[in-house]
């Protein structure tokens, strides 16, 4: 038995042996990777994939999958950025692009939990409509010119003691899903209905609703992603977010999260952001090309895929 938990506690533990690994591998390598200013630039980039790996994971959690992430980032920036440039305050059209983000995770939840749809299609679909409206709404141009809102350029921008403000705003997130997942009973209903959803019903949980609600955080995670984003880029791009949801199942997956549910911890996740960004910088300072790393993360969702199979 004690064996047993040893080893348990071994495999827990190594998502976070392969990061101190990579760390000191790449420092090695490269004298850029480990100055200050990098791992700041690092942890800053880390928060706009820790979001939406947040929101993800608590919807593999519940068994299912949301491939739409990038397209309702997309869709709820260009909304935030139309309404800044038509004169609403930047205050109101951010905390009403978080409110849109909700209603279309809402809208991806009600198609598997009402439609009766699988994850993977139902997100497919709102995946594929919410960009084509995103490009129908831009016209598939840039929307700039949002003007010099404070507020606006501290989101993405600002320093809180010399502290990047995302990497702040970052950490707190990561302890509410912390919280919410370990010691609330909304934490353990997520647990339940991916572990096992008739049981879960039996004991008196809303299966429905709690996948709704999961689907319709990770569209509120989404939409702070493009937040920050947009703050950082002072503008709203019609392609933004393409391929993110591949940078957060990939987090997910590495930071021990079941793909079938019902198991996974949420500083997994946490570990998991910090490797694909630890990786993705690495090889950005190395030189590596773009298609390669798009290979390399593939490799790396495989090995956690496989890895979750053997446990």
């Amino acid at each position: 038995m004690k064996e047993k938990n040893t080893l348990k506690t071994l495999q827990d533990m190594g998502v976070v042996i392969a990061l101190i690994v990579l760390v000191i591998a790449i420092s090695i390598v490269s004298p850029e990777f480990r100055t200050f200013d990098n791992f700041l630039s690092l942890l800053r980039q880390s928060a706009i994939n820790g979001f939406i790996a947040f929101g993800m994971t608590c919807v593999i959690l519940t068994g299912g999958i949301d491939l739409s992430v990038g397209s309702v980032l997309a869709l709820t920036t260009a909304f935030a950025a139309a309404m800044i440039k038509g004169g609403i305050p930047a205050g109101v059209a951010m905390l009403a692009a978080l409110l849109i983000g909700g209603i279309f995770g809402t809208t991806s939840g009600l198609l598997v939990t009402k439609g009766r749809l699988q994850p993977f299609i139902a997100t497919l679909i709102t995946m594929t409509v919410f960009r084509g409206v995103t490009m129908i709404f831009t016209d598939g141009k840039p929307i700039s010119g949002l003007g010099g809102s404070a507020l606006l350029k501290f989101i993405g921008k600002g320093f809180v003691l010399k502290i990047p403000f995302p990497v702040i705003l970052f950490l707190v997130v990561f302890g509410i899903f912390f919280f919410v997942l370990t010691k609330t009973t909304f934490g353990r209903r997520i647990y339940a209905t991916g572990s096992n959803a008739e049981s879960a019903k039996l004991a008196g949980v809303n299966i429905d609703r709690t996948k709704i609600a999961v689907y319709a955080i990770s569209g509120v995670m989404a939409a702070l992603s493009g937040l920050i984003l947009l703050s950082r880029l002072g503008s709203a791009q019609p392609t933004l977010g393409e391929g993110y949801e591949l940078d957060a199942i990939a987090a997910v997956a590495l930071g021990g999260t079941s793909m079938n549910g019902g198991r996974g911890r949420i500083w997994g996740t946490f570990t998991g952001v910090l490797i694909i960004a630890v990786l993705s910088n690495g090889l950005n300072i190395l030189g590596v090309s773009s298609y390669y790393q798009a290979v390399v993360k593939g490799i790396v969702i495989l090995i956690a895929v496989l890895s979750d199979r053997k446990r």
